[in-house]
Formats: structure tokens, sequence, C-alpha cells
């Protein structure tokens, strides 16, 4: 196979990792019941003018299974603090004692579990999509190569493989988050 085709594989490959990548992302921020501080990563302070994850301007932490706490490193950060998390709307009402935010992370109902379920599952097909697009794109690259058709055809034998490989990782991936949310 010549180094055109094979640089659209990898490249190709690349792209639909990254695609895997960001929905084990999109997952992370989707709780399951158990209070965890990866549940504010994307959380933005607004610190002296500019926006800054929550993370670098405090120190988050789980008390238990249910309770989530942020110090915030300059004390006058913690109105801010609070604010932000109030935005992000994540469902949570924190709690300012003066010295540190307490978050208390309600029991899922069997109601926002299924809401849980739902984004989770339309977080898997985005990916999908993605990788989808990801083997359109590739394709198209493919024709256009400068190589035998017998070595095109080879390299959209390896796309489909690639295309059908992540695909099933997606459904993999959801399988076991669905489990995760719906696990009481």
């Amino acid at each position: 196979m010549n180094e055109e085709l094979i640089f659209i594989i990898d490249s190709t490959r690349e792209l639909m990792q990254n695609a895997i990548t960001h929905l084990e992302k999109e997952f992370r921020n989707i709780r399951a019941g158990k209070a965890s501080p990866t549940m504010l990563g994307g959380v933005t302070v607004d610190y002296y003018g500019s926006q800054t994850p929550l993370s670098q301007v405090a120190n988050i932490n789980t008390m238990d299974a249910h309770t989530i706490t942020v110090q915030p490193w300059e004390k006058k950060m913690l109105h801010e603090i609070e604010k932000a998390i109030m935005i992000a709307n994540l469902g949570f009402n924190p709690m300012n004692n003066g010295e540190v935010i307490i978050i208390n992370v309600p029991v899922l109902t069997e109601e926002r579990r299924k809401e849980l379920s739902k984004q989770a599952k339309m977080e898997a097909e985005n990916a999908k999509i993605g990788i989808r697009n990801d083997r359109r794109e590739a394709m198209q690259e493919i024709k256009k190569a400068d190589a035998s058709e017998d070595m095109k055809a080879n390299a959209e034998i390896d796309i489909q493989k690639l295309t059908d490989k992540f695909s099933l990782e997606v459904d993999e991936l959801y399988k076991v988050k669905d489990q995760e949310i719906m696990k009481v």
C-alpha cells in the first residue's frame, strides 16, 4: 500500500480514537449517583476577569458518597465559585459556610436515571456520527488518492474495519455507563 493511503488510514484511526476519548470525557460528566470531583470538571470561575477551571482556583474533594467540598485557595473566591456552580446548571445547590462550599449530591430518582441514560445514549450516538463522518471523509480521500484500484479497495476495507471497531467500542462504553447509571 502506498504512503498516501497509509497516511489516510492512520489519520482516520486517530480521528476515530479522538471521538472515543471525547465520549469518555462526556461520560465522566454524567453523574451516576455517587459524588465525584469530576462532576464539577466543566465549571469555570471568573478569576480576575478570565474564565478559569474551578480545579485551578480551589481544592475539590468528596467527604462521602453524597457530599462534595470545594475549598478555594483564596477566601474571597467563595462567592464567585458558588455563583459559577449555579450557572453551570448541574442540578446542585451549593452551600457556602464562609470557609468551604458544600454540595450535597442528591440520590438519583428513577426518572432522573432514565434522563441520564438518554443523555448518555445521545452522547454515544454523537460519537458514532463523528466516526461515520470520519469514514466518509477517508473514503473520499481514498478515491482521490494516486494509487491502484486494488490498493484503494484494500484501504476502503481497512477504513470500514476501523469504523466497525470504533463503533463497537462506543456501544461497549455506553453499555457500561448505562449499567452504572441504572444501578441503584
